[in-house]
């Protein structure tokens, strides 16, 4: 109760940072005179002067209010458009690295020039991230104007470019991007074989636009490079035959967790229909042997039984692409991971594209993190304000709009079910539309948009589709959804980049109705005539009551509904907001109420009746709240696996960077030659024990597989006071000569070089498959809580052993190659070039994926070398592989001569 009362006197702690401000809004004012009587010359070179203060010690803060003033007024000078005040405070706002939360219409673009500019002065660069490639290269392409005019270099990422182009790109000042671009780049970069060919900088500040977006919606999926694997397209099609044969009494669906199981009559019917399709080994489903086959099993049940067509997916010229649920927009060329995307492939009968192999993989909070100063921009982020500060330790601060807003927000209207409430909805839009309202419909799938239009078109309205299908037309259709008594049904409408003018868009009607006339007299005069009728329309729009957002259900999280909602009442303009919900809603359905108040409902709503209540809308807000912080701790899940692996994941790249710089890597070769002479010894010649209990045998076999020695072990157990240490010494000084001797017959350039890339080599060739151990062991380890072990500690425990056993197994191995190295002294060959790799944005935990498009021409290794050349050992060996058990090192070149490991060929162990 006292805090609402001191809320009301003193105002709220974030009225009270904002009105902190103002001195610093005061000071950058005070500029504004002598600025404004600058020539361009000599506002341009406010740069230079800004530069020369910083290389003098002078801090940024200290330059903030006459950088920020130079912007307003380049701004103003080149496009028009001078800042607002609370525009000011979203630039200080972003430039201490916080979040600033602005109204839809409010100029965030514009907003970010400030702290952009301010930062870019030290010459590290700033990274502007951007939801999509058009809002990218729209962004760009508007701003740099502004930045051009005082001197600093913009760049733009967007797919397919080149490494020379991306470089350049990075180069600049500021560059401009998508998430996914920066991030993909980051993991490209840090599988390159040699510096010069990385194309990122080290890291200074990114800014976010749609942070919530980015930084909430997305983080749930890390993101992925991966390589393809063996085709099971067969296995696919039999599966899914098999699972279409099913019944709802063979499984249980829990559509809060978003998961599907088989009952025991279901398993039991399973079993029977793999056994006869020859799938099933033993009779068991969960038997080791058919780990694969219950793997594929799963995925096709969710394919089929919880992912809809035209919902979740929709299958365009034979291809089955996702639909992003945030933003109903098609997500070309992106594919669902773990072989959902097959199975899902499988269901409609289109082509089956391999699965994938991870190579590289970061989330995106891991990989925001990395920046030492991150700050974001959106018009919703306070009800995820303490994940922002939880994950990200960025405040929110929401910013006072320029004009208060004066849209007006109706109650939710609850129906009985979905056929009433449309046919509610397309009557209140006749109504609006006749009347000269322009009306935005927000619906959550394009059937849902789809079944709309048909109501519609039976009430004879008029009215654009805005969804996945649409996605080409998406600008031109949001542009003009403010013209008088236009109806546009959109499917989300968070990101759009486009904001909706009462009245019309000037730009996009004389893009669009005077493209091919040339510039003159002519040409000016329609343009003048279509600001005239821009300008009288907006009026009669403005007296019919603004825009009209209408709502056909509530989305799980509230930020989309508030984003919907924001895109009416921009600037000051009047606007109405309602939501319309039915008991057969999936938010309803499956969060909300209890089933006894759903019965009381249908029991006593008659068709077609409407019932409004403020205990229903509080209701519905709680039912959100429990799904956003459920979807906070998926998200929180899967940054605690990921730190895991992050921590180890800096190690490899640090060692890979260290291993790029270094001029020779002799130093590092050496170290691993004699730790892997140590193990040897240590495990054949235990410290304190005699000679005659040492296993020399397996040592002479083991010195043999793995460092290409054939010493006279047995004769030295002949001389007293030997010991382990003696042992070690003399192994160690064998090996270093052979391969000092090896060295001798080479330019010591091309030794080094040589060095470098069986180093490299064999360190993506062990982390890509400790990757895939790691996402083995994250499927499986949630298990470990029937055994009331915490997961996430045991995923720890066995992450931290692997990793030793990885860097073990790559000086093991980095020994081998060299010491069974042969070089030819020839023009060195070209080295095959890799697969393209896949990238790909995806839940570990669900499969469901965001991301994954091809990148032609990444990750191919650019190293030429000698061939490498690893003869077999000369161990008197049998015929018969099953002689060779016990005899043959498990990490030693198998003996029939296939160039694998013993323990990946004929000693894999059945």
């Amino acid at each position: 109760m006292f805090g609402g009362f001191a809320k009301t006197f003193f105002g709220s702690s974030n009225d009270r940072y904002v009105k902190s401000l103002n001195p610093v809004l005061a000071r950058i004012a005070s500029f504004e005179p002598e600025l404004q009587a600058m020539d361009d010359p000599t506002l341009s070179a406010q740069t230079l002067k800004f530069r020369e203060q910083l290389a003098n010690g002078a801090k940024l803060d200290d330059l903030l209010p006459e950088a920020f003033a130079t912007v307003r007024e380049a701004a103003r000078r080149v496009l028009g458009q001078r800042h607002y005040d609370v525009q000011m405070i979203g630039g200080i706002v972003l430039h201490r690295g916080e979040i600033a939360e602005m109204r839809t219409g409010e100029g965030k673009t514009l907003v970010a020039t400030l702290a952009t500019y301010l930062n870019a002065l030290p010459g590290e660069g700033v990274h502007v991230i951007t939801v999509n490639d058009y809002l990218a290269e729209r962004d760009a392409g508007w701003m740099s104007q502004v930045y051009s005019f005082l001197g600093l270099t913009t760049g733009v990422i967007v797919p397919n470019l080149s490494d020379e182009q991306r470089r350049a790109a990075y180069a600049a000042d500021i560059t401009y991007g998508t998430n996914n671009e920066f991030g993909f780049d980051y993991l490209r970069d840090n599988m390159k074989y040699d510096r010069a060919s990385m194309v990122q900088r080290p890291f200074s500040m990114a800014i976010v636009d749609e942070v919530d977006s980015v930084l909430i919606d997305e983080a749930r999926t890390p993101l992925i490079i991966s390589g393809p694997t063996d085709d099971k397209s067969e296995l696919y099609v039999s599966v899914d035959a098999i699972v279409k044969q099913l019944t709802a009494e063979d499984y249980e669906k829990d559509e809060k967790q978003k998961s599907i199981i088989l009952t025991e009559s279901g398993t039991e019917r399973v079993e029977r229909l793999l056994e006869q399709a020859g799938l099933l080994q033993g009779s068991n489903l969960y038997d080791f042997e058919n780990t694969q086959v219950v793997h594929h099993t799963n995925q096709a049940l969710r394919a089929n039984m919880m992912f809809k067509a035209d919902t979740d997916y929709i299958v365009k010229d034979g291809q089955v692409i996702i639909i992003d649920e945030f933003t109903g927009r098609m997500m070309d060329g992106r594919r669902w991971s773990e072989g959902l995307h097959q199975a899902v492939e499988a269901k409609e009968g289109v082509n089956i594209e391999p699965e994938n192999q991870t190579m590289a993989s970061i989330t995106f909070q891991n990989y925001f993190r990395m920046y030492p100063k991150l700050a974001g921009m959106t018009g919703t982020a306070a009800t995820e304000a303490a994940e922002f500060y939880d994950i990200y330790k960025m405040n929110v601060v929401t910013i006072p709009t320029n004009v208060p807003v004066q849209r007006i927000d109706e109650e939710d209207e609850f129906y009985k079910d979905t056929q009433d409430k449309f046919r509610a909805i397309a009557k209140r839009i006749r109504e609006h539309a006749v009347k000269g309202q322009p009306v935005l419909v927000g619906t959550v799938s394009i059937e849902k948009s789809e079944l709309l239009s048909e109501f519609l078109h039976q009430e004879g309205v008029e009215h654009e589709v805005l969804n996945a299908r649409q996605h080409e037309r998406e600008a031109h259709i949001v542009a003009q959804a403010g013209r008088k008594g236009a109806v546009t049904i959109a499917t989300n409408m968070a990101g759009r980049g486009t904001d909706i003018q009462l009245g019309g868009n000037v730009e996009f009607r004389v893009n669009d109705e005077l493209a091919g006339m040339p510039e003159g007299p002519e040409r000016e005069a329609a343009i003048a005539r279509i600001k005239a009728e821009v300008a009288a329309e907006k009026q009669e729009v403005l007296a019919a009551g603004g825009l009209f957002v209408l709502g056909t259900e509530r989305h799980e999280s509230r930020r989309i509904d508030n984003q919907l909602r924001g895109r009416s009442g921009r600037q000051g303009d009047p606007g109405l907001s309602r939501f319309y919900l039915s008991l057969d809603d999936d938010l309803l359905r499956i969060f909300g109420p209890d089933t006894l108040f759903a019965k009381m409902m249908r029991n006593n709503i008659e068709d077609g009746e409407a019932i409004g209540s403020k205990w229903l809308t509080k209701a519905i807000e709680t039912a959100q709240k429990k799904v956003e912080a459920r979807n906070y701790d998926v998200r929180k899940q899967v940054v605690e696996y990921d730190d895991v692996m992050n921590d180890q994941r800096k190690v490899i790249y640090e060692q890979r960077s260290d291993i790029m710089d270094a001029e020779t890597v002799g130093d590092v070769v050496e170290d691993m030659r004699a730790e892997t002479v140590n193990a040897i010894v240590g495990e054949n010649c235990p410290p304190g024990t005699y000679p005659e209990q040492w296993n020399i045998a397996q040592m002479r076999e083991q010195l043999s597989t793995t460092l290409n020695l054939d010493l006279p072990v047995e004769d030295w157990l002949n001389e007293d006071a030997l010991d382990p240490e003696i042992v070690e010494e003399r192994v160690k000084s064998a090996a270093d000569a052979q391969i000092q001797a090896k060295a001798a017959e080479l330019e010591p350039e091309t030794w080094v070089q040589i060095e470098k890339s069986v180093l490299l080599q064999n360190l993506d060739h062990h982390w890509k498959e400790h990757l895939a151990t790691l996402d083995a062991l994250r499927q499986v380890v949630h298990l470990r809580a029937y055994a009331q072990k915490t997961p996430i500690n045991e995923y720890k425990q066995e992450a931290f052993g692997l990793f030793q056993r990885m860097l073990d197994s790559i000086r093991e191995d980095v020994t081998r190659t060299l010491a069974f190295a042969q070089f030819q002294l020839q023009p060195a060959p070209v080295l095959p070039e890799l697969p393209d790799f896949i990238t790909s944005h995806f839940d570990p935990f669900t499969g469901e994926d965001d991301t994954n498009d091809r990148d032609a021409g990444y990750g191919h290794i650019t190293t030429q070398l000698p061939p490498l050349q690893i003869p077999q050992p000369d161990a008197p060996l049998g015929e018969d592989p099953e002689s060779w058990a016990g005899t043959v090192s498990r990490n030693a070149p198998c003996p029939c001569g296939s160039g694998q490991k013993y323990k990946y060929c004929h000693g894999k162990v059945a």
